[in-house]
């Protein structure tokens, strides 16, 4: 068979390949999704494919198969090339003295990193290296797709029984990371398994992205209530078309019907994309931050405060709507009190000023935006000892020129296992959970 004839092969055995997963994943129960995936890639020529998705807490890919004798065998994003290529989002490859080659592939939505796609093979041309590309798209939509219809996947994912104020929490979070060539916005919440009041939203509408940042009061079950409240207020109103005034109005308003005792801080924002404004109204949070060409620009933010939502009434439920204009590279961080106040063991806070220096110094080595909110959550968690006594949120957007040069959010390089600007690569390993 001629080299033509042969990559035409191949393409034709591609096509039949994925178009095969796709019908049979229609009738297959989520869990049998890996069995599938691995047995039509065979007919490839693939050794082994599997399927790592991330855990709550971003520290370890999962395999969606879950290991003997129970318990999760999970793989460290910071020590591992499989990790190496969920941190960059680009493929990582390895060889073994048995000639086999191992590659990691990102499973992405968009700028939304869901795991990795593990693949073994004897023999790598750029045919079937087009197929694993392909492959690890359509799995990610089979992960997304199945996953919303069974708590297998999700039960994976954990390491730690959910408490009942952050399971109320997590079914109204959205996905961490989304974005556009126009922006980006992305997201972390700790502790996953024992939240209170905290929660963070963010849509994209028509030509603006809506952002929100909320701390309900307390850390019980009444707090997980009226964040959930707050949340579902936001999203109703939103999808109703209420200007920023309304939708603060209304959950106001309905916070303290329900709770009349509860009071809820944050913050509501909505960014033109056109033209780059962001108008927003913050009841009573942390004042936004903006960053500049790698800089903090202080007060430029910084407005009258409001009171928090649930206390409207008493001054008559008005709200103010801020304006700022925002220049293409300009970040906006909103935070909640627990990143600041975060304490070690000696007692000693976190603090903004070590907050902003990570995110500048991070941001200004080219480590993407999603990944830089992940390894800051994991420092203020080693800060506070391994465990946060209070709920921690950070939400950061950036608003770009879709005329300038792609930043390393949007450029998905496919590379060797060169190590990136965070991390330094190490060899592949299994740790336990």
């Amino acid at each position: 068979m001629g080299g033509r004839e042969k990559q035409a092969h191949l393409s034709e055995t591609a096509a039949q390949v994925l178009g095969e997963l796709l019908d049979r994943s229609h009738e297959v129960a989520p869990t049998d999704i890996p069995r599938v995936v691995d047995e039509l890639s065979r007919e490839m020529g693939l050794g082994h494919v599997g399927i790592f998705v991330i855990d709550e807490t971003q520290t370890c890919l999962i395999p969606l198969i879950m290991p003997p004798r129970g318990g999760h065998g999970g793989i460290s994003v910071d020590e591992t090339l499989a990790g190496l290529c969920y941190r960059t989002t680009s493929l990582r490859m390895s060889g073994h003295d048995d000639g086999a080659l191992e590659l990691w592939l990102p499973l992405l939505n968009g700028v939304e990193r869901i795991g990795v796609l593990h693949v073994r093979t004897t023999t790598l041309d750029g045919q079937t290296l087009h197929f694993c590309r392909l492959l690890a798209s359509l799995v990610t939509l089979l992960v997304l797709t199945k996953g919303a219809h069974s708590d297998d996947y999700k039960r994976v994912q954990r390491s730690e029984p959910f408490s009942l104020p952050s399971e109320m929490v997590w079914a109204f979070l959205p996905p961490r990371t989304l974005g556009t060539d126009r922006v980006v916005s992305t997201a972390v919440l700790e502790p996953a398994d024992e939240l209170g009041g905290d929660a963070f939203d963010h849509s994209l509408i028509g030509e603006g992205l809506h952002t929100t940042v909320i701390d309900a009061m307390g850390h019980d079950l009444a707090a997980g209530l009226t964040s959930s409240v707050t949340m579902a207020g936001c999203r109703n109103a939103r999808r109703n078309g209420a200007g920023l005034e309304e939708l603060v109005s209304g959950i106001d308003r309905s916070i303290h019907e329900v709770f009349p005792d509860r009071f809820c801080t944050g913050v509501f924002g909505n960014l033109n994309l056109e033209s780059g404004v962001w108008s927003w109204i913050n009841c009573g949070h942390p004042t936004p931050l903006l960053i500049r060409n790698e800089r903090l620009v202080p007060d430029t933010l910084d407005r009258p405060p409001e009171l928090p939502l649930g206390l409207g009434y008493l001054d008559e439920g008005r709200r103010v709507v801020q304006k700022a204009q925002l220049r293409p590279g300009d970040r906006v961080l909103l935070y909640s009190d627990g990143i600041v106040e975060a304490l070690s063991k000696t007692g000693e806070r976190f603090g903004l000023e070590n907050f902003i220096d990570f995110l500048v110094r991070a941001t200004a080595a080219g480590v993407t935006t999603y990944e830089v909110l992940r390894i800051l959550m994991q420092s203020i968690i080693r800060h506070h000892g391994g465990h946060l006594q209070d709920d921690a949120t950070i939400l950061l957007f950036e608003w770009r020129d879709p005329d300038a040069p792609p930043s390393p959010d949007q450029n998905h390089e496919y590379r060797r296992g060169a190590p990136d600007h965070s991390h330094q690569a190490a060899p592949t390993g299994i740790v336990s959970r």
